[in-house]
This record gives C-alpha cells, sequence and structure tokens, in this order.
C-alpha cells in the first residue's frame, strides 16, 4: 500500500471497484470501494461523503460509513428509493462486485466538531454518517447519546453493532412499536454546551431545528440534509454572468440555473445534487452579489460574497462575474 493521499477537497477523480456488496436490509445495500491497483485513497473525516458517477450519467453523493484510518477502502450505504431521482434503485439493482465507478471527493460540509458531551438524532439512512460519528466518540471516550429512528427494528441498518458498540447509550424508536422520537424532551434534557447532531427526513430535521431554536441557547446544532429545505418562492429573474476565465458572458433566464446555463456554455463544471446540499458547484464570485439558496454556507460566509452554489444561486445584481 502506497502512502496515504491528503484529505480530499472535493475535485479528486479515482475509478474505484466494486469489492464487496451487502444487503444490511432489505431495501439498504453496502458497498465497500476500493483501489484496483491497491492504490491508498484519499483521506476523510467523519462527516464526509462522496459523489459516485453511476453508468447511467446519475451523480449521487452518499456519506462514508466506514473507518477513516482505512484508507484501502470507501464503505457506503444506499438506501432504495422508488420515489426518488432513480439513482438508489440503480445502485440497488444494477451495481455488482467487480463492476468499476468513478468516484469524487471526499468532501465534508458536516464536519464533527470537540464537545464536552454529543446527542446523536438519526432517522432512516441519515444513520451513515452518523454511525461514523459514534464510532469516532466512543473510541474516544466521550459522553454520547445516540437516538436512531427507523420504521422497524429490520430495516435499521447498523443497529446491531451500534447497540453492542454503546449500549444503553443507543436509544433505537422503530415507529411500527414506538412513534417517533420525542424531539422536544430530547433536546431539552440535554447538558449545557452538548453538540448536536442530527441526519435524517426533513420532517425531523425541521423538529430538532425548532425545538433548539425555542428551548436552547446553550447548545450546537448540525444537520446534515439529503433534501433542500422548502424556501419561500421568490421572483425569478434574467440577469448576466460572465464566466471570467472562458472568456464568455451568458445570459441566465427565469427558467435555468447558472448550472444549467454554465453546462451548456463551456460543459465542464463539478456538480451533484442540484439542490445546494452538497457543495460539490461551490464557485468563487469575483464580481456582482449572489442570491443565495443553499444549505452549506454560514450567514457570514454568505455576507462575504466569496463563494455561491450555481446549481440553485441566483443573483441580486444584473450581472455576476464568475471564475470559470
Amino acid at each position: 500500500m502506497s502512502d496515504p493521499k491528503p484529505p480530499g477537497d472535493g475535485e479528486a477523480h479515482a475509478e474505484l471497484v466494486v469489492a464487496r456488496r451487502v444487503e444490511v436490509t432489505a431495501e439498504v445495500v453496502m458497498l465497500e470501494l476500493r483501489s484496483p491497483e491497491r492504490v491508498a485513497l484519499s483521506l476523510w473525516t467523519v462527516g464526509a461523503h462522496i459523489d459516485l458517477v453511476l453508468p447511467s450519467g446519475r451523480i449521487r453523493q452518499y456519506s462514508l460509513c466506514g473507518d477513516p484510518t482505512d484508507n484501502s477502502v470507501y464503505v457506503i450505504a444506499v438506501q432504495r428509493q422508488e420515489t426518488g431521482r432513480g439513482g438508489s434503485v440503480e445502485v440497488c439493482d444494477s451495481i455488482a462486485v467487480g463492476q468499476l465507478l468513478t468516484v469524487r471527493g471526499p468532501r465534508n460540509h458536516f464536519p464533527m466538531g470537540d464537545s464536552v458531551n454529543y446527542l446523536f438524532i438519526a432517522g432512516g439512512i441519515g444513520i451513515t454518517p452518523i454511525s461514523a460519528m459514534v464510532r469516532e466518540v466512543a473510541s474516544a471516550q466521550r459522553d454520547w447519546k445516540l437516538v436512531y429512528g427507523g420504521r422497524a427494528l429490520d430495516q435499521m441498518p447498523f443497529l446491531n453493532e451500534l447497540v453492542e458498540l454503546g449500549g444503553d447509550r443507543v436509544v433505537p424508536v422503530p415507529q411500527d412499536e414506538s412513534g417517533f422520537p420525542d424531539i422536544e424532551a430530547l433536546v431539552g434534557e440535554v447538558p449545557t454546551g452538548t453538540a448536536i447532531y442530527c441526519c435524517g427526513p426533513s420532517p425531523m430535521l425541521a423538529a430538532v431545528e425548532l425545538a433548539v431554536e425555542s428551548l436552547r441557547d446553550d447548545v450546537s446544532l448540525h444537520i446534515e440534509r439529503f433534501v433542500a429545505p422548502d424556501v419561500a418562492a421568490s421572483p425569478r429573474l434574467s440577469f448576466e454572468v460572465e464566466l471570467r476565465r472562458s472568456g464568455v458572458t451568458v445570459v441566465v433566464p427565469p427558467e435555468k440555473s447558472i448550472l444549467e446555463v454554465v453546462l451548456d456554455t463551456i460543459g465542464d463544471v463539478d456538480f451533484s445534487c442540484e439542490q445546494g446540499i452538497c457543495g460539490a458547484c461551490e464557485t468563487k464570485i469575483l464580481e456582482g452579489r449572489p442570491e443565495h439558496h443553499d444549505s452549506l454556507l454560514s450567514e457570514e460566509e454568505r455576507e462575504s460574497n466569496a463563494t455561491m452554489m450555481i446549481c440553485v444561486g441566483r443573483s441580486k445584481t444584473g450581472k455576476l462575474v464568475l471564475d470559470l
């Protein structure tokens, strides 16, 4: 095995082989991806994800749920979503051991910081980034608790190994037996200074956000979304975008995103989720004032006007100049 690469910045591309495929539950498939040449993979930290370029051309992001100290393999788990955009069905039905897949990343927009106490709240396949976090804090002998909701016990991936790891620190909440987690009670009882990390369905994330906002000003909340939150509609107007490095200026009409126009014009730019939640299309702004609609940038980052997600962002000025 060669020396490890530095942590990924989201630009790395690699051709990896599916070395192992496991049906963790009836709806969740776990894949282990390795280098065919046994080259060390880019290092990653808990909370990171990779972009998987599927044979159909679809690009989907999946959280890494393995061991970040093992640079020989990337482990992801994919839940089949019949009503989704097709990526999960393709992975679960078509991806086989021995198949080569293009991987981009890793990148991390859900990093875990230091805290004296942690509360992890996971719903469904949202356990994927949370499971890696739990293993890390358990190894570091920090104080932690995991509340894990799912439709039924046999549909909750990694539950048994997490219970073995944490015992009564792990609280399963199967919906068919116990309903939904009592979010207000969970948030209300944690000690001052607790870091809350949450990933799962949008209604659960909204409930956690509301509980923290209304009950606690002495804890920190960190959320990863798989789906962009609903936002109030705003008028969509045309504007110009100058692609400085390419030497062209284009018009973005109301019915198209900046990303769509850029792809039509210069073609080769990174993107993945097209919902402003993954960060793949983050682009440097040289001039103009963007209108942000992503779920990643902080208020300080938005006010700096330094970068934007061109899949969802628009412009407050008649023209934007981008470093493309």
